[in-house]
C-alpha cells in the first residue's frame, strides 16, 4: 500500500492537536528596550524538565531529501518538547500523527510551513525528522538534554506500505 499524503498550509489552528506554530504574525507583542525593540511575546511552551531535563539550543542544518519523498519511520520525545524555528526563509515540510501508540499510515498529517514559521512539537508527538526543500537549510532547535531516554522511533512495516510526499 502507498498512501500520497495531502500537503496542507501550517496555521495555527491545523496544528494545534501536535503543538505550537511559532510565528510573529498574530502574536502578543510588547516594546521593549526604551522602545527600539519590538518583542513577540510566548510563541511556544518550551517543556523539557521531566527527569530533571535541561533546555538545550542546537542549530541542525538539514539537506533535502529524493523525491517522492517517502515517510518509512517516525520519532517522538517523550520528555519534552522540540521546537524547530527557519535561519533561513525556505518554506519546508512536516508530517506528524497524535497517537499514544505507534503511528498508523492513516495517523500522519503533512504541512508546509511558508519559512517564516516555526513549530513546536509537544512532547510526545509523533513527528518525521527534518523535511527540508533547500539545500544547508539551518533551524534553531531548543530541545530537552539531560538523563533519560528522550527518542522513540517507529519504523513502518514494510508489509503495510509507506506513505509518500509529492512536491
Amino acid at each position: 500500500m502507498l498512501l500520497e499524503l495531502d500537503i496542507n498550509p501550517l496555521t495555527r489552528e491545523t496544528f494545534w492537536p501536535f503543538g505550537d506554530v511559532i510565528t510573529a504574525s498574530g502574536a502578543e507583542t510588547i516594546s521593549i528596550n526604551e522602545g527600539t525593540t519590538q518583542r513577540f511575546h510566548n510563541l511556544a511552551k518550551v517543556d523539557v524538565t521531566d527527569e530533571d531535563g535541561a533546555t538545550l539550543l542546537n542549530i541542525f542544518r538539514g539537506q533535502p531529501r529524493e523525491r517522492p519523498v517517502q515517510i518509512r519511520m517516525m520519532e517522538r520525545h517523550p520528555l519534552g518538547s522540540q521546537a524547530f524555528y527557519p535561519l533561513k526563509p525556505h518554506p519546508y515540510l512536516i508530517v506528524t500523527a497524535k497517537t499514544e501508540g505507534p503511528p498508523t499510515l492513516a495517523d500522519l498529517r503533512a504541512f508546509r510551513a511558508d519559512g517564516t514559521q516555526g513549530i513546536n512539537y509537544a512532547k510526545g508527538i509523533w513527528h518525521h525528522p527534518l523535511l527540508v526543500l533547500e539545500p544547508d537549510h539551518d533551524f534553531m532547535v531548543i530541545d530537552r538534554g539531560g538523563p533519560g531516554n528522550n527518542l522513540e522511533e517507529y519504523w513502518f512495516p514494510e508489509a503495510k506500505g509507506r506513505a509518500q510526499l509529492t512536491l
